[in-house]
């Protein structure tokens, strides 16, 4: 159990969340990430999917990460971010609570037919979104690792706890570690 490698996945997902690389989460990182999510899944600016999308992002800034802020506070720095999610981590119910949220957000962005399940390419898209210069190589690597049955497609338990795990398990052996597609167990 690791606290360095919790540590760099946050690190990590900070980095990649602040989506303007202003040092800060906003707002404005997750209507970007909502855009480039919609513009990788193939939805045009401007539509119905493209605004469900976003507001599926939005909605992870107001339940997620705006509660965590000062009253009157709108961003949230790397460090706060850090110590957030660490807390989250150290108190089990809350976490599943929220980053659960979280990755029933992601899961209703991800799954872009609405089939139930995400597979390869939806997984890619979505990641494409909040990671770009992902490679499809390292999306495919690291779905193998998340897709625990081998069906091909990542079911919803598979993409939610591959998302819990990716923000709270210590465990370098955790497939959630991959989520993001690259292995932090290094």
């Amino acid at each position: 159990m690791s606290q360095d490698l919790l540590l760099r996945k946050i690190q990590h997902g900070f980095d990649r969340f602040d989506a303007d690389r202003s040092g800060e989460l906003t707002e404005a990182d997750h209507v970007l990430m909502g855009e480039r999510s919609a513009r990788a899944l193939g939805h045009a600016q401007g539509s119905d999917a493209e605004a469900r999308i976003v507001d599926a992002y939005v909605a992870v800034w107001r339940r997620l990460h705006l509660p965590r802020l000062q009253s009157g506070a709108d961003a949230m720095t790397r460090e706060q971010f850090v110590e957030s999610m660490l807390r989250l981590t150290d108190d089990p119910a809350a976490g599943e609570a929220t980053v659960g949220a979280l990755a029933e957000a992601f899961l209703s962005v991800a799954d872009a037919d609405g089939d139930g399940v995400v597979d390869p390419r939806e997984y890619f898209c979505f990641l494409s979104g909040h990671f770009p210069g992902i490679t499809r190589e390292e999306t495919d690597l690291a779905f193998r690792r998340l897709d625990r049955d081998g069906d091909g497609t990542l079911s919803h338990s598979e993409f939610t706890s591959a998302i819990v795990e990716f923000w709270s398990s210590r465990d370098p052996q955790a497939p959630g570690n991959w989520w993001t597609g690259r292995d932090f167990s290094e």
